[in-house]
């Protein structure tokens, strides 16, 4: 099996839910399941986050024509139905299908095409970047994949490789890989020669920014997942012999 993981980052008003969450730092947006067949897409999504974000989500969600995961950049007349189903003050889920027009497009269904059936979907949304995480049996075109994708999503969104590898191992183990992708790695190494992590910081996120000719937000969110990522590995690996991490490793984002 292979893993694919990217992320989308869109930019402002080119998708309602991107915005809505770009305007509260503390939303999150993970999906619970999703399925793709060749006309219809499902989904079951997590929200966390202030009552204010997420009703914010809500509203994108169900106010607008949002249409689960279409990269359409007008109206492609699709069939979308959202319902709630849990909303409290600090989490929301959210279930939508949808039924594609002949001029929908999305990524799921781009991976079908050049990737096959029986794919895996893993999503997660944080202010304009919206991660994607795609388990595959290796035997499909990646190439293509991402050159259809690079040009479903156009202008609206700069594309962001991750990782292609093998999946990870029954032991949460990625096979022949380094862990971070290569812009994480690349932000965690100037983030130490620069001095982010010193006491007092001889530099702060902005500036750092600024000399990797990055937006800030890009690199906050660099950050962020080379730090998760290194967390749970020294967590994981500080287990006593003979016992097992409790939740497995994540490697996607």
């Amino acid at each position: 099996m292979r893993e694919l993981a990217f992320a989308l980052a869109y930019e402002p008003g080119c998708n309602r839910v991107a915005d809505a969450l770009a305007e509260h730092s503390d939303a999150r947006i993970r999906s619970l399941s999703l399925h793709a067949t060749d006309d219809r897409l499902w989904r079951v999504d997590h929200a966390t986050g202030s009552s204010e974000a997420l009703d914010a989500i809500s509203a994108a969600f169900l106010d607008t024509e949002y249409y689960a995961d279409c990269l359409a950049t007008e109206d492609c007349e699709a069939t979308q139905t959202t319902e709630v189903l849990e909303h409290t003050d600090s989490a929301l889920v959210l279930y939508s299908r949808w039924e594609r027009s002949p001029t929908c497009i999305s990524v799921p269904h781009i991976a079908r095409t050049h990737l096959g059936d029986g794919l895996l979907f893993e999503t997660r949304h944080e202010a304009r970047h919206y991660t994607w995480r795609i388990i595959h049996s290796g035997s499909g075109d990646v190439t293509a994949f991402f050159e259809d994708l690079d040009a479903a999503v156009g202008d609206c969104a700069q594309l962001e490789m991750l990782r292609t590898a093998e999946a990870p191992d029954a032991a949460g183990e990625p096979s022949g890989t380094s862990g971070l992708a290569p812009e994480q790695e690349a932000a965690l190494r100037a983030a130490v020669e620069h001095g982010y992590y010193e006491s007092p910081r001889a530099v702060d996120v902005g500036e750092l920014a600024d000399h990797l000719d990055v937006p800030r937000s890009t690199l906050t969110y660099r950050l962020r997942r080379a730090e998760q990522y290194l967390a749970k590995r020294y967590v994981g690996g500080s287990q006593f012999p003979g016992s097992r991490p409790d939740g497995r490793l994540e490697y996607s984002n």
